[in-house]
């Protein structure tokens, strides 16, 4: 399949809007048929054939949020197996925070585990606070993060 031209799914759950203004950025940032969808609205054994899965969760405890995780649970393992997958979160800097972990890394760690072929390294967007907003210029760099991930598809 041609750089230019993709199949790629992007499931996100947020709870104030946040992940879901950089799901929807990172969506605009590819070429090709990109959907983005709410973790809840998705069956994972009916996805269909894709290039890219992009999963993406607000950080909630140093986890990723439940339905974000009842998703990953239920996405069979032959789905993703050699499938190019991504994995994204929105976190804010505290001390707490950073000793649980964040959320992007985990999603990765299931989707690898399942037989996915990671295509970026975990990447995380800024919030100023538990509910935000987003610092400046997170919504760019999802774009160009997005634009990175397309490059490595090869």
């Amino acid at each position: 399949m041609s750089r230019d031209w993709m199949k790629v799914l992007i499931i996100y759950d947020s709870v104030y809007g946040n992940t879901e203004r950089i799901a929807k950025a990172v969506g605009a940032a590819i070429a090709g048929d990109v959907k983005v969808v709410r973790a809840a609205e998705v069956n994972p054994t009916g996805l269909g054939q894709l290039d890219l899965l992009i999963v993406g969760s607000p950080t909630l405890g140093g986890r990723p949020s439940p339905p974000i995780q009842d998703f990953l649970e239920r996405v069979p393992g032959n789905f993703v197996s050699g499938l190019k997958v991504a994995g994204f979160d929105t976190r804010y800097s505290s001390k707490f925070v950073k000793i649980f972990g964040f959320a992007a890394e985990k999603i990765a760690a299931v989707l690898e585990q399942k037989g996915g072929k990671l295509v970026s390294a975990p990447a995380g967007f800024f919030v100023t606070g538990k509910k935000g907003p987003l610092n400046d210029g997170e919504l760019e760099r999802a774009g160009g993060w997005a634009k990175e991930i397309v490059k490595q598809d090869g």
